[in-house]
């Protein structure tokens, strides 16, 4: 296991919290409040986002039980793999990626998105039409760039990339404290109104959204390994950072159905800009906001880029993928090869046109819960099969929270299949899950007949 060792130990507690914290808020509270709100009301978007953060609280301390027991890189893929198997592990580990990677082209798409409304009108170069969004060449290449950006600085270290991403989320958390205070000061109570709408399947709209906008605190398993702290503290800070995470987004939506009334949010592309901007009478606050959502951006580009390649990483140290993926850079130590496999789609994601942000959503949510469930599964299987296991951070003597983060997590999961509200949209969002599916059953076949292990094997006798 000599490349497993090359892994540093550089990261800090503030390193993990923010790695987890930048995760969770991207852009999504900027650019999907407005959906949110007049999907399910105002009361409904929050009632979705305290059951969908119940189901990421339950699952969290799933995550910081096992994180703290078994602090390796690759997170679910180590405990599946221990609970549950090597096959449930792949197709964890291979749902997880999913999830992650959905979450960086999704972010290679929303920055060019940014530009559309800090510029109007300046896309040129017309490509081609897709979903009814025509494609310009300037605009790929806005979202291209910054893909190329971002990979390199993992490239070249995950304490550099910590560093960047902390930066980053201190922004993100003062423009959003901005808005909540403005929301306080200046907010319109009537503006709350309607409470609901939609019914049920408005609220069910709004918690299809809820796994991919929190996904993030997971990326502290991913690194665990990498982290110079005790055990214990790994779990504690996964907890911190998802109840943080969960806080903010109530607020964010409790604070542009303040701001905005309904006529003024289904006119709205960008609410929480537009929502701000009503709250301090200034277009310039709009301006300011919008800046925090670039930094969401970058810090959720990167900590997918960097949980995304150490699933990969492990994968292939374990056989399941190609030995390509789990080389280490000589100089550097970081997982090179799968740090630019994510990045390459990154840079290919805007080719799809904006149309593209909310397949990604779908996709990698569906992705995220089904990695979840087999999280809760292997934490209750765990307890049971491995009592004597060293638990640094305990969530719970009995494993009632493994229970109810498996049921909920199985509940969303059926919210995907067709027939259901907000089942996967026929062919986009369904092409890509197959895809990606397809790929995975091609992987799955050539680990179970050893073609990975043998490769993996002759890699380190290299060595």
């Amino acid at each position: 296991m000599k490349e497993e060792k090359q892994l540093k130990k550089v990261l800090s507690k503030f390193d993990l919290l923010f790695l987890a914290l930048g995760a969770m808020l991207g852009w999504g509270w900027v650019v999907l409040s407005g959906t949110w709100i007049t999907s399910a009301g105002s009361m409904g978007a929050v009632i979705a986002f305290a059951i969908g953060g119940l189901l990421v609280v339950f699952v969290g301390l799933n995550y910081a039980e096992l994180a703290s027991a078994m602090p390796k890189v690759g997170g679910e893929h180590e405990y599946v793999h221990r609970a549950l198997g090597k096959n449930m592990s792949f197709v964890a580990s291979w749902a997880i990626t999913l999830g992650y990677i959905s979450v960086a082209t999704f972010e290679a798409v929303a920055l060019p998105t940014v530009v559309d409304y800090l510029l109007p009108n300046y896309q040129m170069g017309y490509l081609w039409t897709i979903a009814g969004w025509d494609v310009h060449l300037n605009w790929v290449l806005i979202g291209s760039v910054g893909a190329l950006i971002i990979t390199v600085i993992n490239y070249i270290g995950v304490k550099q990339a910590a560093a960047m991403q902390t930066f980053f989320t201190l922004m993100i958390v003062g423009v959003g404290l901005l808005l909540i205070f403005g929301s306080g000061l200046h907010g319109e109570p009537a503006n709350l109104s309607p409470f609901f709408v939609g019914g049920m399947g408005g609220m069910v709209t709004v918690l299809v959204m809820v796994p991919f906008l929190f996904v993030g605190f997971d990326v502290i398993p991913q690194v665990a390994e990498e982290a110079k702290l005790p055990q214990r503290q790994i779990g504690k800070l996964l907890v911190i950072s998802v109840v943080g995470a969960v806080v903010f987004y109530l607020a964010i939506a409790i604070g542009v159905a303040l701001g905005l009334d309904q006529t003024q949010l289904a006119g709205s592309e960008l609410a929480t800009a537009d929502a701000i901007a009503s709250l301090f009478g200034s277009q310039f606050f709009a301006q300011l906001l919008i800046i925090g959502g670039v930094a969401g951006i970058i810090t959720s580009w990167n900590s997918f880029i960097i949980g995304g390649s150490r699933v990969l990483y492990a994968m292939a140290e374990s056989g399941m993928l190609p030995a390509w993926f789990g080389k280490l850079h000589p100089k550097y130590n970081t997982p090179s090869n799968g740090i630019l496999f994510i990045g390459v789609l990154s840079m290919l994601a805007p080719l799809l046109g904006r149309s593209a942000l909310v397949w990604f959503v779908d996709a990698g949510g569906l992705g995220i819960v089904v990695a979840y469930f087999f999280v809760a599964l292997s934490f209750i299987v765990l307890r049971k099969k491995a009592p004597e296991m060293k638990r640094p951070f305990q969530a719970g003597k009995s494993p009632i929270y493994g229970y109810l983060a498996l049921v909920l997590s199985f509940g969303f999961i059926t919210l995907y299949f067709p027939g259901m509200p907000a089942a996967l949209v026929w062919p986009y969002e369904w092409f890509l899950f197959a895809a990606w599916t397809i790929l995975g059953v091609y992987f799955f076949i050539n680990m179970k007949n050893g073609k990975y292990e043998e490769s993996v094997e002759q890699e380190k006798e290299a060595l």
